[in-house]
């Protein structure tokens, strides 16, 4: 699935392509993806992009009063083609500009989305209960201690739910973690102030370093050139199971936590 880092390069991508131009066509040729694409997105053509901006896993496309909002679901991709391009299967919508560009959105799962909002975006219902972007300015150790008082569940669930923080996902917890030395089962009311900043620091920089690296490719991910990301040859457990620690040479194990695989180092994260 495309977490933060992925979304973040997808956006890079296609915003040369998008920035500044005007919209002459949004091109709808499957509407049945993770809700119904409403006939409000049509309210684009004619309209510039001012913006463009990543709110956890949504990409914002502002328009001024409003724009549209992406997601790209479990196995989406948004890529340039040029206008005229025929399209493949699960090529399920374009959007065209008047410099001839076309945004095209591919998507096996149909789990994507393409929505439009009205200003202000963040009080749409999709973003306005959300937690702070872990990039940025009001992310922190500090917030993670004091959400976590009183926490029993484990650290893990704990730094993927939305409403602490956005877009550490499964890949992106199980290596912040090991970074961090923090046992994925932990309870999450039971890591103390002084941990948790280390955990925020290795949130922030296994984040920042997938986006240098283009974002992940487990599966099927690429990005809106083509290509697949390249942060997979610099994991440290996830999808190791059974492989040598890098830190102590025990070997990594896979749990199941909170219906995902988690993998961990027992020796390193306590």
């Amino acid at each position: 699935m495309p977490e933060l880092p992925e979304v973040e390069t997808t956006l890079r991508g296609i915003r040369p392509a998008l920035d500044g131009r005007i919209i002459t066509e949004v091109r709808v040729r499957n509407p049945a993806l993770r809700w119904p694409v409403p006939d409000t997105v049509q309210q684009a053509c004619g309209r510039t992009v001012r913006e463009l901006r990543r709110r956890a896993k949504y990409l914002l496309i502002d328009m001024g009063g409003g724009g549209l909002m992406c997601h790209l679901g479990m196995s989406g991709s948004m890529r340039i083609v040029r206008e005229g391009d025929p399209p493949r299967p699960h090529d399920h919508f374009d959007l065209v500009t008047d410099a001839g560009n076309c945004i095209r959105f591919h998507d096996p799962r149909r789990f994507g989305a393409l929505l439009w909002w009205d200003t202000p975006a963040g009080d749409h219902p999709l973003l306005r209960d959300l937690g702070p972007e872990p990039l940025g300015d009001d992310f922190s150790g500090d917030h993670l201690w004091q959400r976590s008082r009183g926490l029993r569940g484990a650290v893990k669930n704990f730094v993927m739910n939305g409403h602490v923080v956005v877009g550490v996902g499964n890949i992106y917890a199980s290596e912040a973690l090991f970074m961090a030395g923090i046992h994925p089962t932990r309870p999450a009311g039971r890591i103390s102030r002084a941990r948790y900043q280390g955990l925020a620091a290795a949130i922030r920089d296994v984040l920042q370093r997938a986006v240098e690296h283009g974002g992940t490719t487990l599966r099927d991910f690429l990005d809106s050139s083509g290509t697949p990301g390249y942060f997979a040859q610099e994991l440290l457990v996830y999808d190791r199971e059974g492989h040598a620690c890098f830190q102590c040479g025990t070997a990594i194990r896979r749990r199941v936590i909170g219906q995902r695989s988690s993998f961990y180092c027992i020796r390193c994260q306590r």
